[in-house]
């Protein structure tokens, strides 16, 4: 629609991104055809988690001057993100994840690099245009009346985001996540549920995508709802009917994560899915290792 011509630079959905494939691409690119690198700092369907600054690094080994953009929708206030620390160009993210707010706003934060190149773009529409929405009459900014009431919401987040700490924040993130993969861990001994993420390095602190091997995850995910009122992620993509999601994302703390991996463990057992036991157990103990008095 935009007539933009996007290559997908193919990998293993199970994997982060292979930051020496984006220098080989980029080396091959001699006549700078390639205007932007896209990349996700946290994938949500497949629970990975990429290694922002390697792939800068990837970029910058190949002296391609792309721009670098960055989604990262699920990772903003739950992991750290250095947008000029680590060279990117452009970031997006939306208020529903880490910002603890209801779908509907979008940000976009751009550099000088991406700013001079928006000078030059030949493939402006009125809605996406920065020079528009930075005009000087306020609704600009929204192109069109603002969301007031998401504008109130997220008003509150950043507030209780800030209270807290970003550091704070990120850590609580890292616990609850690495408590889930206690979970997963133990439940994976029944040799039916498997991390899809092979690399534990590679886990991301927002979600946990688990495979059902050969099972249908449906009747686990319905089981859930109807019996626990606790819902499910479901798999996405590549994924779709084979995986289930947990997130531990945005305002979410021990207690919530708890009665999930509990609610989840009651219905492995309720439908005679095979599992090792003690899941919960698991993820209480490292939990009470890790936060102390």
């Amino acid at each position: 629609i935009m007539g933009v011509k996007i290559e997908v630079l193919k990998g293993d959905w199970r994997r982060a991104v292979e930051a020496a494939a984006v220098t080989q691409r980029l080396r091959a690119d001699a006549g700078h055809e390639i205007k932007a690198i896209l990349a996700v700092q946290i994938d949500t369907a497949s629970g990975v988690v990429n290694d922002i600054p390697a792939i800068r690094r990837a970029i910058d080994a190949a002296g391609h001057p792309a721009l670098f953009m960055v989604d990262c929708v699920a990772s903003l206030g739950c992991m750290p993100f250095d947008m000029d620390g680590w060279g990117v160009d452009i970031a997006m993210a939306g208020s529903q994840k880490g910002l603890m707010t209801p779908p509907g706003l979008a940000f976009v934060a751009g550099n000088e690099r991406a700013h001079a190149a928006h000078q030059k773009a030949d493939l402006r529409t009125r809605y996406w245009d920065w020079t528009f929405r930075q005009g000087e009459v306020h609704y600009q900014k929204y192109g069109g009346t603002p969301p007031q009431h998401l504008l109130f919401a997220l008003r509150k987040a950043l507030d209780m985001l800030l209270a807290e700490g970003l550091d704070h924040a990120a850590r609580r993130h890292a616990l609850l996540a690495e408590a889930t993969r206690q979970a997963v861990a133990r439940w994976a001994e029944g040799r039916v549920l498997a991390f899809n993420v092979r690399n534990a390095a590679e886990r991301a602190n927002s979600v946990t995508t688990i495979l059902t091997q050969d099972r249908d995850p449906r009747p686990l995910a319905d089981y859930c709802r109807h019996q626990c009122g606790v819902v499910l992620g479901v798999g996405i993509g590549e994924l779709s009917g084979k995986a289930f999601r947990i997130a531990h994302m945005g305002h979410v703390n021990a207690p919530m994560v708890f009665g999930v991996l509990g609610a989840v463990e009651m219905g492995l057992a309720a439908l005679g899915i095979p599992h090792g036991t003690g899941g919960v157990q698991a993820a209480v103990e490292y939990l009470g290792r890790e936060v102390r008095p």
